[in-house]
């Protein structure tokens, strides 16, 4: 049976609640967005483990640092744009610095938040949360996708940066579907170019795929779940076997999974690359499929960059 799109803040929501009933040493911090975030699930099965620190997101990572050092696992939870850009100071030195056991959990981030507009709309978080030494960043395909890496993340130590959505997305994984930190999925083979994305670009994709198919271009998909750490022996796997990749990412052009992708390729297997991702440019309101479309996030989009990569391949 196919599942309705979801939230992947959703299957946050509900697997932190349901690890965290059982595992006391979970403490939950927000800065009241708990609603939004669903960190309102853990909320109500255990209200003494919650803590509101109001509008105040430095105060947020500085607190939930003191519970880390003592031995917790501190969740922290609000909006991407206010977690990483209001609370980097923070997040940089008392967490990243002394390798503490916080989690960031981003909600609302990328243009499908939609109507709020660009002041809400966080399209720099991948870029400025990988470049920290022992953050780890993800960004889920789905909800079930998010259920697993949310029960993975509080498994294992350190800090972690989860990014999630607003808009439902489509469900492209199953529960049987393996899923490890660092280890990116093979959702589609292709022998003629490779299509690496993360997040709601992975549906785009996977339609991409099924468009380039009519014209006998073969395209591999690949779900790269983990922007850091990255998985560079999938990505050379697939320069060599297909010798043209395509990234593509919700979030600025500059910083994200292409250029993670990138980095990776050209000091060890350059290929052709195109990306596919927000050029230089701020949100604005609009619905999740508008603002999709109106930066060249669709499968059309994905499609284009193929073709043009398949013909520098041949070049």
């Amino acid at each position: 049976m196919e599942l309705k799109p979801a939230p992947t803040r959703d299957g946050f929501g509900e697997e932190l609640a349901l690890v965290g009933k059982a595992d006391k040493n979970i403490v939950v911090l927000s800065a009241d967005l708990e609603d939004a975030t669903r960190a309102e699930y853990f909320k109500k099965v255990c209200p003494e483990r919650f803590f509101t620190l109001g509008i105040a997101e430095q105060d947020m990572i500085g607190t939930a640092a003191g519970f880390a050092s003592e031995g917790f696992v501190a969740v922290t939870n609000s909006f991407a744009v206010f977690l990483t850009n209001r609370a980097y100071d923070q997040i940089r030195m008392d967490v990243c610095y002394n390798d503490l056991n916080v989690k960031l959990v981003a909600s609302h981030a990328g243009v499908t938040v939609g109507e709020d507009g660009a002041s809400a709309q966080c399209l720099e978080d991948f870029a400025i949360m990988r470049v920290l030494p022992n953050m780890k960043v993800v960004c889920p395909v789905d909800v079930i996708e998010a259920k697993k890496a949310t029960k993975a993340m509080l498994a294992e130590k350190g800090p972690f940066y989860l990014r999630l959505s607003r808009a439902p997305l489509p469900v492209v994984t199953k529960d049987s579907d393996e899923f490890v930190f660092g280890k990116a999925n093979v959702l589609r083979d292709g022998k003629d170019v490779t299509l690496i994305a993360c997040g709601v670009m992975v549906s785009e994709a996977l339609n991409a795929a099924n468009e380039l198919a009519k014209e006998g271009i073969q395209a591999r998909v690949v779900n790269m779940h983990t922007i850091k750490p990255l998985d560079v022996d999938m990505i050379m796997k697939c320069a060599k076997e297909t010798g043209a990749i395509v990234t593509a990412e919700e979030h600025q052009m500059n910083g994200g999974l292409g250029s993670a992708v990138a980095e990776a390729v050209v000091q060890k297997m350059p290929v052709p690359m195109e990306m596919v991702a927000v050029k230089d440019s701020f949100g604005q309101s609009g619905t999740p499929e508008q603002l999709l479309a109106a930066y060249h996030l669709k499968a059309v989009d994905v499609a284009i960059a193929a073709r043009a990569v398949i013909r520098r391949k041949k070049a």
